[in-house]
């Protein structure tokens, strides 16, 4: 069964090739990718990761309590799914149909129909979830908790417990190679982690240095290289399979996320400074900064459509930061209500 849904995704690929006739010319030509559009979504609080649903045509935005959920063909929003306090991200599992959003307030993931946008239920996991990630090849969904350093395995079909995988440090995200492997960023360890997604183990642990405190994850599977968003403003290019660090590039400040094009072999990294840096993986082993992308203050975390090249980033107008306390001696500003934005970037045509 894993083979028949393997050929079937592997064919799908395919077709996105086939159907993104401009990939293999932007992968060859100067990369300049360009503001598109500017979609002004409203609401009030903080935000998180962005998830893609390219063959349903939805970006779903954690956005404080709620996600939002954005038509991509559209570029409106069309829905909300409520009740997801302390929102962090959405795994989509697109084997089984259905949704995942991590909630960090609630230490739980709620689980959802990826058609209807109803919830199915809301299932207990470890503490202050954060990252969550869907890996094709088993059908299971990973979810770091942060504050519990584990990993909690679901079953993307039932919701049901698989596992729990302690870690030796607290997690950022994520990424599946599809093929026996999740990596997850240990933030506070400057180490990567890998885990065999066939007993849910940890098999080894790698150091990103140069890099420090890793944040931001995004991987070529047909390369096996692993795109390392780190807090010491570089971007760390690792080899998946014997964790070998190939090279490091500058990125800005405040990355936390990161993203990779397979058609056009472009990573993509998004730094709240308010810049993107656009890395060109010219070969395995060749790797070249190719554009930084000004975009605006707090667009810290990305998502792409892998059928337009599209990327999509968020942010909002801020107030003044409020007074540093013990709990808090670093504050972030305060976010105005009503700016809450969702910004689209796109290639350049040629």
């Amino acid at each position: 069964m894993n083979l028949f849904f393997s050929l079937i995704k592997r064919i799908a690929l395919a077709s996105s090739v086939l159907f993104c006739l401009c990939a293999p010319a932007m992968a060859r030509n100067p990369i300049h990718y360009h503001l598109l559009k500017k979609v002004l979504i409203g609401g009030e609080g903080g935000w998180d990761y962005l998830s893609a649903d390219p063959q349903h045509r939805k970006l779903y935005i954690a956005h404080f309590t709620q996600v939002d959920v954005y038509d991509l063909n559209r570029d409106k929003i069309i829905g909300h799914i409520y009740n997801t306090q302390g929102v962090h991200g959405i795994a989509i599992a697109e084997r089984d149909g259905h949704g995942f959003i991590s909630c960090g307030m609630s230490n739980s993931v709620l689980m959802f129909d990826l058609k209807t946008l109803d919830t199915i239920k809301r299932i207990p996991v470890g503490e202050h979830p954060d990252a969550i990630i869907y890996d094709f090849d088993t059908r299971h969904v990973f979810v770091m908790n942060a504050k519990s350093e584990s990993i909690t395995v679901l079953n993307g079909s039932t919701g049901a417990l698989v596992a729990t995988i302690p870690l030796p440090g607290k997690p950022e995200f994520a990424a599946s190679d599809d093929h026996g492997h999740v990596y997850v960023n240990l933030e506070d360890k400057s180490e990567i982690v890998k885990i065999s997604v066939g007993n849910n183990t940890v098999e080894k642990a790698w150091p990103v240095a140069p890099g420090e405190e890793p944040s931001a994850l995004a991987m070529d599977r047909g390369r096996d290289r692993l795109f390392i968003g780190c807090a010491n403003e570089r971007m760390v290019i690792m080899d998946s399979r014997d964790g070998h660090v190939i090279t490091s590039l500058p990125i800005g400040k405040g990355i936390d996320a990161a993203v990779f094009d397979p058609f056009t072999d472009l990573a993509f990294g998004s730094c709240g400074e308010g810049t993107t840096t656009i890395v060109r993986e010219i070969s395995a082993d060749s790797f070249a900064v190719a554009q930084l992308l000004p975009t605006e203050r707090g667009a810290r975390t990305i998502e792409l459509d892998t059928h337009t090249h599209d990327i999509y980033v968020v942010t909002a107008k801020f107030g003044p930061a409020p007074a540093a306390t013990a709990d808090h001696p670093h504050p972030r500003p305060s976010i105005i209500p009503g700016t809450f934005t969702l910004l689209k970037y796109g290639p350049a045509k040629h």
